[in-house]
């Protein structure tokens, strides 16, 4: 069993930066699938972005060119750095793991077997 926990969400103007930081405990996350969600007020909870073992990454068009996802195994950590933040950017963000190395449907929640408990970030205009 892992536990996750995310950390850095908090208020931020439009244009400026974050980032998130999803620590896991209990086993190592080496050779999981990770993935960061968010959830929205009256929407879906929908994929930000994903990423291998082996650094692949994925990302939804909305985060392309602004969010990196990344992971230092050695750590058990996964980050997620936000840049150029917009109001509609904010949500609830959620991080996710599953322990396929790779997983085909990657941008479907149903898909990760553990989840943290989400942090707030919050993007004012």
């Amino acid at each position: 069993q892992v536990q996750l926990v995310e950390s850095g969400g908090g208020l931020v103007q439009a244009g400026g930066s974050l980032r998130l930081s999803c620590a896991a405990s209990g086993r190592s996350i080496r050779g999981y699938f990770m993935a960061w969600f968010r959830q929205a007020p009256g929407k879906q909870r929908e994929l930000v972005a994903a990423i291998t073992d082996g650094g692949q990454t994925r990302e939804a068009d909305s985060a392309k060119g602004r969010f990196t996802i990344s992971r230092d195994n050695a750590k058990n950590t996964v980050f997620l750095q936000m840049n150029v933040l917009k109001p509609e950017d904010t949500a609830v963000y959620y991080c996710a793991a599953d322990p396929a190395y790779y997983l085909t449907s990657y941008y479907s929640e149903t898909a990760y077997d553990y989840w943290g408990q989400g942090t707030q970030v919050t993007v004012s205009s």
